[in-house]
């Protein structure tokens, strides 16, 4: 089952939004950080998978970021709030296009 949640880590003061599968895997990510909660990734296990395999892993995560590499049961200091999938999608669709709006910004400037 496809849960929704989001964890605050104060040291990074960053927000985690999530979707993770029944094994704890994270789907998609977002992170939102600082007190303007900035969006600074938007990324998607799917997505990051198949860059790795065709080789553009560093241009998915310049762009997108990279999504949890353990379980979130893994995770330190973790006390998830859950979220319902809207709640999660607005957050998401949000720092999609804040992550594609500076990706876009950058390659604009070094043109």
């Amino acid at each position: 089952m496809t849960r929704f949640f989001r964890s605050y880590w104060a040291e990074e003061d960053t927000w985690f939004y999530c979707e993770a599968d029944a094994e704890g895997w994270v789907i998609r990510q977002a992170e939102l950080q600082g007190p303007l909660e900035k969006p600074v990734t938007a990324a998607c296990l799917v997505e990051w998978e198949a860059a790795q395999q065709a080789g553009t892993l560093a241009d998915y995560e310049a762009v997108f970021g990279a999504p949890a590499e353990v379980p979130v049961q893994e995770w330190e200091a973790h006390e998830p709030q859950d979220l319902t999938a809207a709640q999660f999608e607005t957050v998401w669709r949000t720092a999609r296009a804040s992550c594609q709006a500076r990706a876009r910004a950058r390659s604009t400037h070094q043109a």
